[in-house]
């Protein structure tokens, strides 16, 4: 710990100390992430493959694995400073009503609009999509915080916004859906009639509330379909990993202002953009023998991606139209109970975290939901911030760690990522404070029924 006699409760740094390029931690991999697969071929994608759905720059960033620093754009720059540095809080009224001598710290990237981290890629992709001069982007999006960030970003750029929102959250979370029509995005409930893919998915699984996987062949058919139009995502893939990695590197920058190291690094699990941007500067120093960390992933006990999935290669959707990618997953075919952590909600994980977590740089936990929103009302009812569902998955962890440290006098220093607020997640608060909050585990049964499902590739 630093011999700085205070540290603030909010650490912030200035403007010229905000990061100026986003670091790809594949550079530093020795196992780098399979690559992609052409779903018909099972050959990896090219450039010109994954042209065909993504913008140009994005596909050059997403099958970058070289180079350790990329140039953020002075317009990208610019639009960060509305918002950003984020602030790391130190969570002295949390230590001291939990009586722990453990050093709790967050990340809060609740501080704009769009109420989450989802921002920080969102404008990167607008930004190239502009660059490129297309007419608008397609989407899919679960919680609602990715699609409301895109709606911000696209409105900024004057692009238009095509989104499918899972069905169980477009139809729980109106006000999300408004906000995005309020940003001027179109708003479709998946799965829906609007796509083949769609029609296909409703006929397999009559009245189902959908999934992120769903959302997503809905939008790559859009998108593939309609001349203008590229299709964006809000978490998974290598390049929005990358544009998160200002999440961590301020974070380590702040604490390098006072001398502090953690020694527990803590983030939510559902695709990976927040937890890979958190932890990428960390991991860096790991995988160059510079620093050792405790790295915790923490998933819902309904979507286990991490610690009951497979490592194998997989659809990133349900549809099966999109390339394959190794990663940690249930199978494409998985669709989680109506678990109201919709950002978690997705079958696989990031392909750069299944490696690391393959490695062993990380550890992975699942938590039942109803645990999750006491320790969500337990850190609100002290620090004054309403979380999202799914960074309190992140905050359960580390409420335990803190009680853990106070049985035997740790002093451990903690960090978790706090990802959004959960003013949008009002429908699943009611239901917890009503006890109508259920906890869903799936069985072994249906887990090896989706595993059946998974591509045999050689």
């Amino acid at each position: 710990m630093s011999n700085h006699p205070e540290i603030p409760y909010k650490i912030y740094l200035e403007e010229s100390e905000m990061p100026k390029a986003w670091y790809n931690v594949r550079a530093d991999m020795k196992n780098k992430p399979a690559p992609l697969l052409n779903p018909a071929t099972h050959q990896p994608m090219s450039a010109e493959d994954l042209s065909a759905v993504f913008c140009k720059e994005l596909v050059d960033q997403e099958l970058d694995n070289d180079n350790a620093y990329i140039a953020i754009p002075q317009e990208i720059r610019d639009f960060y400073k509305m918002y950003r540095p984020s602030p790391l809080v130190r969570a002295y009224c949390l230590e001291k009503r939990l009586q722990t001598p453990a050093k709790i710290y967050y990340k809060f990237e609740g501080n704009n609009t769009s109420g989450s981290h989802k921002l920080n890629s969102a404008i990167a992709q607008a930004y190239y999509a502009k660059s490129q001069g297309l007419k608008g982007v397609t989407t899919e999006t679960g919680a609602g915080q990715w699609g409301t960030a895109l709606s911000m970003a696209c409105s900024y750029f004057e692009l238009d916004c095509k989104v499918y929102m899972v069905k169980v959250s477009y139809e729980q979370k109106p006000f999300r859906r408004e906000v995005m029509r309020t940003y001027g995005a179109s708003v479709t409930p998946s799965p829906s009639e609007t796509t083949e893919v769609g029609k296909r998915i409703l006929a397999a699984h009559p009245g189902t509330g959908g999934s992120l996987g769903c959302a997503i062949s809905e939008a790559v058919e859009t998108a593939v379909s309609t001349p203008g139009y590229r299709y964006v995502l809000g978490s998974v893939l290598n390049q929005v990993l990358l544009h998160q990695s200002v999440i961590g590197l301020e974070t380590k920058a702040a604490l390098d202002k006072y001398g502090i190291k953690p020694d527990m690094i803590i983030g939510c699990a559902g695709g990976g953009s927040n937890l890979g941007g958190l932890i990428s500067p960390f991991v860096g120093e790991m995988l160059r023998g510079e620093a050792s960390y405790d790295i915790v992933a923490v998933e819902p006990a309904s979507c286990p991606s991490f610690t009951r999935g497979k490592f194998a290669y997989d659809y990133c959707d349900t549809g099966m139209v999109c390339p394959l990618a190794k990663m940690y997953t249930l199978g494409s075919n998985f669709i989680p109970a109506p678990n109201h952590a919709g950002g978690l909600r997705y079958h696989g994980m990031s392909p750069v975290l299944s490696q690391l977590y393959h490695d062993g740089l990380m550890r992975a936990v699942s938590v039942p939901q109803t645990e999750v929103f006491a320790a969500a009302e337990e850190f609100a009812r002290v620090e004054g911030i309403l979380p999202a569902p799914e960074s309190s998955h992140a905050i359960k962890v580390a409420l335990d760690e803190a009680k853990r440290c106070k049985e035997t006098g740790e002093e451990k220093t903690i960090v978790f990522g706090l990802t959004g607020t959960g003013y949008f997640d009002m429908y699943a608060y009611e239901k917890f404070h009503d006890g109508l909050m259920s906890d869903y585990i799936p069985t072994d049964e249906e887990l090896q029924a989706s595993f059946a499902t998974l591509p045999q590739v050689d």
